[in-house]
């Protein structure tokens, strides 16, 4: 998406607070290393299996909202703008969050708000900043394992010069141009869920590079985990049956059977 409301200049400002983050000495960023067995802050991977793939990546991740929930603790201090910049690109994307939502209700004929509303008042928004280091073999290691997202919405700032993510299509690997300013914004899972399998959330990953190190900065919209979410009633038909179940708190359903190498989506349906 180009034309988003979002200025060149901000989203500038948030490479570079990215950047300088990765930039700064491993004992500083470690005083933001996650938990045990929890997402934010820090770090690599949660391990969940002796077998399991890991990523070569070193990333951030912050809960943005609802505000109640933010954790400062693993908010860095340096550089100094990073609070300030993050709270207002959460405010910025929860905005695009509401036209996209609205605008893929419309195409299918449905309420204005009918997805918003399964999102709920204390929808989510995480955010994760990534490094991809140089890697001497690309050939045989990934940034990212091949994924779908547990999100409703992604949005992918991606490097301004270094290319890397690819989506899976058919059975080939289709790589993503870079396009100054843009935001690539993505289908998740939950967002397949409630259209009944209508928008697909796609299979993507991240390939390494051999001389350039690669910074993105990747936000997901979610709905409350307290709410249940399930397909759109006026959606199912006998044409296009209901494949779903309802469910609660995917986001942690997502992250056990995704460390696993299995597509989460199959943990909910019928």
């Amino acid at each position: 998406a180009i034309n988003h409301g979002i200025t060149s200049s901000f989203l500038d400002k948030i490479h570079e607070a990215t950047k300088q983050f990765f930039s700064l000495p491993k004992d500083e960023k470690r005083k933001y290393s996650r938990e045990a067995n929890n997402i934010e802050g820090y770090g690599n991977d949660i391990i969940f299996s002796d077998h399991q793939i890991l990523d070569w990546t070193d990333r951030l991740i912050l809960m943005g909202s609802p505000e109640d929930q933010r954790k400062f603790t693993f908010w860095p201090d340096n550089p100094t703008d990073f609070r300030d910049i993050l709270l207002k690109y959460t405010m910025e994307l929860s905005l695009i969050t509401e036209v996209i939502l609205k605008a893929m209700a419309k195409s299918l004929n449905l309420e204005d708000n009918c997805f918003l509303e399964q999102m709920g008042e204390r929808s989510t928004m995480f955010a994760r900043f990534n490094l991809y280091p140089p890697c001497p073999r690309p050939d045989l290691v990934l940034g990212l394992k091949p994924h779908a997202d547990g999100s409703a919405i992604t949005f992918v700032l991606q490097d301004k010069e270094v290319e890397g993510l690819r989506f899976l299509k058919g059975n080939q690997w289709i790589r993503v141009p870079v396009i100054p300013q843009a935001l690539l914004i993505n289908i998740g899972d939950q967002a397949e869920i409630m259209s009944n399998g209508i928008f697909k959330s796609p299979v993507h990953r991240v390939v390494t590079n051999s001389e350039r190190e690669r910074i993105s900065v990747a936000v997901f919209s979610s709905p409350d985990s307290d709410k249940e979410i399930e397909p759109i009633g006026r959606l199912v038909n006998d044409s296009r049956p209901r494949p779903y179940k309802k469910v609660k708190n995917y986001v942690d359903t997502y992250f056990q059977y995704n460390q696993q190498g299995k597509r989460p989506i199959d943990a909910v349906r019928y």
